[in-house]
């Protein structure tokens, strides 16, 4: 039984599109809802908050508010940059920049890894509990075939091995601990507008679709999947 969820990111594409979808999906739970926007009128069961990503004391308390009544059941991240208006993918050497490494990585390296310090100890230790981070398909060192990108496939690597380590050490308190990365495929989003001319016909997602399918995909993952990182369609993610 899912209780209590937070959501970080909820203003976004898919970070909205989950905020709907698991109010649907489980009306009887509270839903946390954070962006660092101004936060909604509460509807349903869902409230919104705002959030500073750029100051700890906020993530702190912010933990603190969606398990004041309740311990976390489950904790979703859908925050994630990978391009800001001056800021692009670099294609080449020839284009990084240690500006663009750092904004890059503090945005979907570092600030998961805060959230996750401080919202993961507020998850239940006795019962089935879900945390997931969108992560991406390029950050697999494996199936990069293409190069480039470099600060972008490198903060998702970074953020995977993140995952990999909080997988191991809450599972020491919590053996039901499921801790993973999701890849939500391409989804029509601004993040994905400047390079949707390369996507296969079919393969363009809503954000309502891909939210749907990636928590279908969480429900039937197990704590032998914790750690890892899986795509939209239930399928593993080599590192």
């Amino acid at each position: 039984m899912i209780n209590n969820i937070a959501i970080i990111g909820s203003s976004g594409a898919i970070g909205s599109a989950f905020t709907k979808q698991l109010s649907i999906m489980y009306p009887g739970a509270k839903i946390h809802a954070f962006s660092r926007g101004k936060p909604k009128v509460s509807d349903l069961n869902i409230k919104y908050y705002s959030i500073d990503y750029n100051d700890e004391n906020s993530i702190k308390e912010s933990a603190l508010i969606a398990s004041n009544e309740i311990l976390l059941d489950m904790i979703i991240i859908a925050t994630g940059v990978l391009h800001y208006d001056q800021v692009k993918p670099e294609k080449g050497l020839r284009d990084l920049s240690a500006k663009n490494f750092q904004l890059i990585f503090e945005a979907n390296t570092i600030l998961p890894a805060l959230i996750a310090k401080h919202f993961i100890p507020r998850l239940n230790r006795d019962k089935r509990v879900v945390f997931a981070a969108l992560s991406a398909r390029v950050g697999s060192i494996s199936d990069n075939q293409l190069g480039g990108w470099y600060a972008y496939r490198a903060s998702k690597s970074a953020l995977n091995m993140i995952i990999k380590n909080t997988a191991i050490e809450f599972a020491r308190r919590n053996k039901q601990a499921i801790i993973v990365g999701l890849h939500p495929g391409t989804v029509d989003s601004d993040l994905s507008k400047p390079f949707q001319g390369n996507v296969a016909d079919g393969k363009l997602f809503t954000p309502d679709l891909s939210a749907q399918k990636m928590i279908s995909v969480l429900k039937h993952l197990t704590p032998i999947s914790s750690g890892k990182c899986y795509a939209w369609d239930g399928q593993e993610i080599e590192p």
